[in-house]
């Protein structure tokens, strides 16, 4: 069975790729991973904030004897609250690189078209194959339109691809006024591939401490309906690929992502919870499947219910809305 799929340029043996994920700080795990046939592997961010940090730290201790500056480190977070530093976020980089064969996708996180940027060049510079820029953004600004939410990433990404040829793939949020128009200007923008989605970490209040507390949940299989019609809508628009990143635990839903239009899928809460050697059951998953039903290869499923080919396009637009409404209340009246 022909499980190759083709993502930022790149010809994967198969679609099913480590998302983003604190897996690649253990390089145990990354060769686990590519012995399990991870087909491509996406290292956990280089925040704008981190780099940030760094650079003020390091101005900080050759001024250190001047007041200008030291003052706004105060504000600035702590060192110990990321995992690596940015060299040795690059180091890190380099040490994957020479342990496994297969793509290793740098990924950049921050809203900013500031110098923070540089270090595209230096994930280039240290092997990166290619660089995932997570524009990971809750606008709360009510004096900032869509259009310029918009025009920072596009001005972003442009600032990016002036200072490498790798391959640029954005990972964004599904929160945009219209992200068919925004997803169209990215790619007439150059983005070689868009993933889909950020999971936007959740905070609760604590009533009895009267504190905000970040919570973390590992995604289920019901995020990825979302996924499913964003990627279903984009795809027969777009040149670039799509990436889904969220929601996918088996080998069928990557089957429903690919259908929808996926050229790779990210694989990270299934991996966390079960280890590596998931990648090898999803890719053997996604085979029999693909056997049972008489394909004889990938490209015949990808995008095959998509906006354009689906046989009930009104299923992912608002007709589709009216009509899960009236079944519910149905339902409900037997």
């Amino acid at each position: 069975m022909n499980l190759t799929t083709r993502y930022l340029g790149f010809d994967l043996a198969h679609p099913f790729m480590l998302g983003a994920s604190p897996l690649v700080d253990d390089l145990d795990k990354v060769k686990r991973a590519e012995d399990a046939g991870v087909s491509a592997i996406v290292m956990h961010s280089l925040f704008e904030e981190q780099i940030t940090l760094d650079s003020a730290f390091r101005q900080h201790v050759v001024e250190r004897h001047e007041e200008s500056h030291s003052e706004a480190l105060y504000y600035l977070p702590d060192l110990g609250e990321f995992t690596l530093t940015p060299d040795e976020y690059l180091d890190q980089l380099r040490r994957i690189k020479e342990c496994v064969s297969v793509p290793v996708i740098a990924s950049l996180n921050g809203v900013t078209n500031q110098g923070w940027l540089e270090y595209v060049s230096l994930c280039d510079q240290a092997g990166a194959d290619a660089v995932e820029l997570n524009v990971y953004q809750l606008s709360t600004n009510p004096l900032e339109t869509a259009e310029q939410v918009e025009q920072r990433s596009i001005d972003m990404l442009l600032t990016v691809k002036s200072r490498t040829r790798l391959p640029v793939a954005l990972k964004l949020s599904p929160f945009y006024t219209s992200l068919a128009h925004f997803a169209r200007r990215l790619d007439d923008a150059g983005a070689d591939a868009l993933v889909l989605f950020n999971r936007f970490y959740q905070s609760d209040i604590d009533v009895e401490a009267l504190d905000v507390r970040a919570r973390l949940e590992l995604s289920t299989s019901s995020e990825l309906l979302l996924r499913l019609r964003w990627l279903a809508i984009l795809s027969p628009l777009l040149r670039c690929s799509l990436a889904v990143s969220g929601g996918v635990h088996t080998g069928i839903d990557g089957v429903k992502a690919l259908m929808a239009g996926a050229h790779a899928v990210q694989v990270v809460s299934e991996v966390l919870k079960h280890g590596p050697g998931r990648f090898a059951d999803l890719r053997r998953e996604l085979a029999e499947w693909l056997e049972a039903h008489e394909y004889h290869s990938l490209t015949q499923l990808q995008g095959s219910m998509n906006l354009d080919r689906c046989p009930d396009a009104g299923a992912y637009e608002r007709a589709n809305y009216m009509h899960v409404l009236h079944s519910f209340g149905k339902t409900l009246g037997a």
